[in-house]
């Protein structure tokens, strides 16, 4: 029908050139942000899946760094045993030389003074051991489980590590227990291994009469209660380490299933963008010809 009022081709080549520009608009921007989602409108529920999976993969990242913190601890605290087997070591030895009828009293009396100052460095590794700036072994420079307050490891609730992005994935490591027993039993080895650090008076366990050989066995437990408590850090930390590795995987793949809902395919989306534009192009043309149907009404008139 023609129509001076109203101009159906006119009309419809206009809604067909604005629904052809607004595709062509959401084409362009995923194109430029490289996101097939950028609002909720382009996709509500894969926004909503994205976004769970997001945060599930920056929790395991965080975790990472905590399973990694922790290894570092443990290897910290594994690395201060090492040296209190080595000092235990060279005090077995000063023990066993002592015991022997062939030491003088003056041989005695300078294993002794040795014994003595490495009995104060046992003291000085669990008083000042530490990471992150917080005691692993003592606070307030008190040693654990002899008079002082426990550092970290000394915690009878145990340490807890958060392992994983939800608050149930948490690991606990406890050995109070193993710790208190080093503490006691270095006591029972030297009485330079004090809670407060301060320096006795010469000890007597290698120049009192007999007494050097009945140090040999204290030394023998000392040195097996370090390994059953570097053995419980050892294993703590490789947990930690598989979890580490299990992190890794994990986070991996929640991230493609994150990208394969977010990120937009370049080649299919280009496609789209070309043909809106043709789509666009012959509309605007359409419109511009809808144009000259009102003068064919005028042309009726002559």
């Amino acid at each position: 029908m023609l129509s001076l009022h109203t101009n159906a081709a006119a009309l419809s080549a206009q809604n067909s050139v604005g629904a052809s520009q607004k595709a062509l608009s959401t084409s362009m921007t995923r194109l430029s942000t490289g996101y097939r989602v950028n609002s909720a409108m382009d996709d509500a529920a894969g926004l909503q899946i994205a976004t769970r999976l997001n945060a599930q993969t920056r929790g395991m990242a965080v975790a990472q760094r905590n399973a990694q913190n922790g290894i570092s601890m443990m290897q910290t605290a594994e690395g201060a045993f090492n040296e209190v087997t080595e000092i235990l070591l060279r005090m077995k030895d000063l023990a066993t030389e002592a015991s022997t009828a062939s030491a003088t009293d003056d041989d005695k009396t300078a294993m002794q003074s040795e014994f003595d100052a490495l009995g104060q460095e046992l003291s000085n590794i669990f008083r000042n051991t530490s990471f992150g700036g917080e005691g692993l072994f003592s606070e307030g420079g008190a040693t654990a489980s002899v008079g002082g307050t426990a550092g970290k490891l000394g915690d009878t609730g145990g340490m807890t590590f958060q392992i994983g992005a939800s608050s149930s994935e948490t690991m606990k490591v406890n050995v109070a227990t193993q710790l208190s027993t080093v503490a006691t039993d270095l006591k029972a080895v030297s009485t330079n291994f004090l809670e407060g650090g301060a320096t006795l008076a010469a000890g007597v366990e290698l120049t009192g009469t007999g007494s050097a050989n009945g140090f040999i066995d204290k030394i023998n437990d000392a040195l097996d209660s370090v390994g059953t408590l570097r053995a419980s850090l050892g294993a703590a930390s490789n947990r930690l380490d598989h979890v580490y590795n299990n992190l890794a995987n994990m986070s991996t793949n929640t991230e493609a299933a994150r990208g394969r809902i977010m990120d937009v395919d370049y080649a299919t989306e280009t496609a789209n963008m070309t043909a809106k534009q043709m789509q666009m192009q012959a509309g605007t043309a359409m419109l511009k010809q809808s144009a000259s149907m009102s003068q064919l009404v005028t042309s009726l008139l002559q």
